[in-house]
């Protein structure tokens, strides 16, 4: 194979934050050298027991209430079981629906009790202990203000829930804070949950008792099949028409309104109801309630694959295979490297427990284990990780060129510098395909130009091997004949063989081409766009440290959120430095991020964000919207810090005899040192990245 240049004239310029000398040595000399395991959400390590929270989403860390005046942060908490009660027996005014006891129930007598206590238990499932506590008490000030009367204006007050990825869980807090407090709204940005206070709610308890408004809310929100709300009796004409008036001008497209006298009233004077009723039409195309999300059955199985030496995709393409299903059915949190024995969390769809056991030795051949199988109760998403961690043994260590200093202290001062000051989060190399001549990178730019005959020509471009793929690939590349590509292409390259069955049915136009990539699940698809976003965030950050250093500077942004432990935090949590900040040195260089590109990323107001501009014109992206609609893909792009520190590092020098050194005939045994180093990073940061500002080392 030829040497990838221009990949290790890539890498061999990014920049180091330390400035040890550091030494050499070998990695992944063998695929056990490099051990990674999969820390959940819940800080467990994957390859261990099951978490029992294993279903449970957690939001982000840091929530708080946004542009809000109410202190929730600082507010503390105590145990015990009765929290949800002392909380709105502290508000002075909490209204009698929240009360509990005999009056409640008797209020409402067609089993609302039983579905709040559901409700109660789904908050209680999906939310943590404190931002539960956070939510209540937001309720609880909203409440309060409104019986003070304090004037509510506009969105001023709003409570983040952070990040939920799953959507179906996301649908299910909607209901059930909805069901929960009716004078409340949730709203949903970039898979984050917002709550604010429901001005309608308030408009309408000044025409009707707010024990009505209460339950006509929640009536609203339950869209229970042929069902009825009924507002008391009244007497007022002029007012039952200001009721009708409201609840048609704001609900209008949903339900319909009646009124119906009592059956035993005054001719003079009539006692008249207004009955609420869904619309046929909206009713039939209504969305799912909260209890119908509960009682869907799709299967879902979780496990824990363990995978020695083998691609990712190529591992859920073999899996998909054997089981039956496609490759889209399995979910994962994020990718793992190839040359290593790695541990990660995966979830299938419409496959159960059993039949995942029955293909166990089956895949045993192609160094993949399953265990820790279980049923669940959704997929996973990316992103949907803590971090992970990785048990490294560096092997040949030996000096920089022309360095004399002891070997041992070279060591230690080069992990106890990075361990103190970080490295910089350079995405890794074998997110572009080290060492093979076309880069995903190059797949994902093609993709986002929308060149789809020009991506499957690059994603099909053989290496310089004389093997049955290369072959195949060399093949198709000559001729265009798919057909005869699939007889040559051998069947564990289910991605390639999944592509060419579709170039095969459609043909090798642009519109067949696309029909291809869809042959590919989403993940895929959009795993190439991420590439080229990912090279150019490493080209960003290298211009960043190059241009101004460590120094925080005028126009950069910052993270505002603490120990942010992922990319994906929104845009009101990144912060435009200003000239009297950088003056004043209010940020610190581990505080700064960079976009990674997308639609809703903001740029920095400084020399970086022309550099990104000229970026995006030099490549023909300077239109792009980062949508490429014919492959349904989106990618709103995130933040990304530009330092990073390994966590839980311990490390072990080992000596090793190696006894084929010769000297004048005979064998004399000649110690090398190894390395064993251990250590946690959080999602989406590479040991091989730390391991070059550790070594000063390119790979």
């Amino acid at each position: 194979m030829e040497e990838d240049t221009d990949f290790r004239i890539r890498f061999s310029s990014l920049c180091f934050v330390t400035d040890h000398v550091g030494f050499r040595g070998t990695i992944k000399s063998s695929p056990s050298d490099f051990v990674v395991i999969e820390i959940d959400e819940q800080g467990q390590l994957v390859n261990k027991a099951p978490s029992k929270l294993i279903s449970k989403v957690l939001p982000e860390p840091n929530n708080f209430a946004k542009k809000t005046k109410l202190d929730l942060q600082n507010l503390s908490f105590e145990e015990g079981s009765n929290q949800e009660v002392s909380i709105f027996a502290g508000c002075s005014g909490a209204d009698q629906y929240h009360q509990s006891g005999s009056e409640r129930e008797d209020t409402i007598s067609d089993g609302t009790s039983k579905g709040e206590e559901e409700t109660v238990d789904v908050l209680g499932t999906l939310l943590d202990e404190k931002t539960n506590e956070l939510l209540n008490h937001f309720a609880c000030d909203i409440k309060e203000k409104w019986n003070s009367k304090t004037e509510l204006i506009g969105s001023s007050l709003e409570f983040s829930l952070g990040r939920i990825l799953d959507k179906n869980q996301r649908a299910l807090l909607h209901s059930a804070i909805r069901q929960k407090f009716p004078f409340l709204i949730t709203v949903g940005k970039n898979s984050e949950i917002v709550v604010k206070p429901n001005l309608e709610y308030k408009e309408l308890c000044h025409l009707v008792s707010e024990e009505e408004a209460f339950d006509f809310f929640k009536y609203l929100d339950a869209k229970k099949e042929n069902s009825k709300f009924t507002f008391k009796p009244d007497t007022n004409k002029d007012h039952r028409k200001a009721v009708h008036h409201f609840v048609n001008k704001k609900f209008g497209n949903l339900v319909e309104t009646k009124s119906f006298p009592e059956l035993n009233y005054s001719a003079g004077n009539p006692n008249v109801a207004i009955t609420v009723r869904f619309r046929e039409k909206t009713h039939k195309h209504r969305k799912r309630s909260l209890f119908e999300y509960r009682d869907r059955k799709v299967i879902y199985t979780a496990f824990t694959l363990r995978k020695e030496n083998l691609e990712m995709f190529e591992a859920v393409g073999f899996l998909a295979m054997k089981l039956g299903v496609i490759p889209s059915d399995f979910s994962y949190a994020g990718l793992k490297d190839k040359k290593a024995v790695t541990y990660q969390a995966m979830v299938v769809r419409k496959v159960t427990p059993e039949r995942l056991k029955n293909i166990e030795k089956e895949i045993e051949k192609k160094r993949m284990n399953v265990f820790n199988i279980r049923s669940i109760d959704d997929s996973l998403r990316l992103g949907q990780l803590k971090g992970n961690h990785f048990d490294i043994v560096i092997r040949n260590l030996k000096n920089q060129i022309n360095d004399s200093a002891n070997l041992k202290d070279r060591i230690l001062e080069a992990i106890e510098n990075v361990k103190n000051k970080g490295f910089v989060n350079y995405y890794g190399p074998q997110r572009f395909g080290m060492g093979r001549k076309v880069h995903t990178d190059q797949i994902g730019l093609a993709l986002l130009k929308s060149e789809m005959v020009e991506a499957v020509k690059l994603f099909l471009t053989p290496e310089d091997l004389d093997d049955p793929v290369n072959r195949a690939k060399k093949y198709f590349l000559q001729t265009e004949d798919a057909k005869g590509t699939l007889s040559l292409m051998p069947e564990f390259k289910v991605r390639e063989r999944a592509l060419l069955e579709s170039l095969h049915r459609f043909g090798m136009t642009e519109e067949g081409c696309i029909q291809a990539w869809f042959s590919f699940p989403h993940s895929m698809r959009i795993f190439y766009v991420h590439a080229y976003s990912s090279k150019i965030w490493n080209e960003a950050v290298s211009y960043r440290l190059g241009t101004y250093g460590s120094r925080v500077v005028e126009g950069d942004l910052v993270s505002l959120g603490e120990d942010v432990d992922d990319e994906h935090f929104p845009n009101n949590k990144v912060h435009l430095v200003t000239e009297e900040e950088e003056s004043a040195n209010t940020y610190a260089i581990h505080q700064v991020v960079l976009p990674v590109l997308g639609y809703n990323i903001q740029y920095p107001k400084n020399k970086v964000g022309q550099w990104y501009q000229e970026i995006l014109s030099r490549d023909g992206l300077q239109t792009c919207r980062f949508k490429v609609p014919t492959l349904k893909l989106n990618v709103p792009g995130c933040y990304r810090q530009i330092l990073k520190c390994p966590h839980n590092v311990s490390y072990q020098l080992k000596e090793e005899h190696d006894t084929d050194v010769k000297m004048e005939g005979s064998h004399i045994g000649e110690a090398t040192l190894s390395l064993l180093i251990s250590f946690d990073l959080d999602a989406s940061c590479y040991a091989t990245v730390c391991l070059r500002e550790i070594m000063k080392h390119d790979f």
